[in-house]
């Protein structure tokens, strides 16, 4: 789960980066028309860059910081199925999807498996019946899982 989301997060950042730095690059490799507001793709940039570093900080306890992943998972799932119904309305041409395949669907497995664990680990310290304080509640639910 670590090096998964520091590979993430690496990725991130790098694609952010890129597309803050150079903002047609992905128009370009597409051959599509660029955008008349440039800084909005910017935007977008800059958010991709945030979620890697929310990857990075998640990679130190991907339990305890499940919401990260969450969150990340959520927008690899929403982002395709913005393109698509895009697509479909004619409104994106399907070259615009280029980076769909490695910005969302190769991390669809690994968040979701991160964030089934992380939920068998919350749902087994809750099932155990500890308390908030207890000695087995002591630490992150990872550290309590692993005892």
């Amino acid at each position: 789960m670590r090096s998964c989301l520091i590979a993430a997060g690496i990725y991130n950042l790098l694609w952010g980066a890129l597309t803050v730095l150079r903002p047609m690059w992905l128009f370009d490799l597409a051959s599509m028309d660029p955008p008349n507001y440039p800084f909005i793709w910017q935007c977008v940039g800059m958010i991709v860059g945030v979620y890697g570093i929310g990857y990075l900080a998640a990679s130190s306890d991907p339990v305890r910081h499940w919401p990260i992943v969450l969150v990340g998972f959520l927008g690899k799932v929403f982002g395709p199925i913005g393109y698509v119904d895009g697509v479909v309305r004619g409104e994106v041409p399907p070259g615009f999807g280029i980076t769909i395949p490695t910005n969302d669907l190769i991390w669809w497995v690994p968040f979701a498996l991160m964030l089934a664990h992380a939920w068998r680990c919350h749902h087994s310290q809750s099932a155990r019946g500890t308390e908030r304080g207890s000695p087995d509640t002591v630490g992150s639910p990872s550290e309590a899982a692993a005892r």
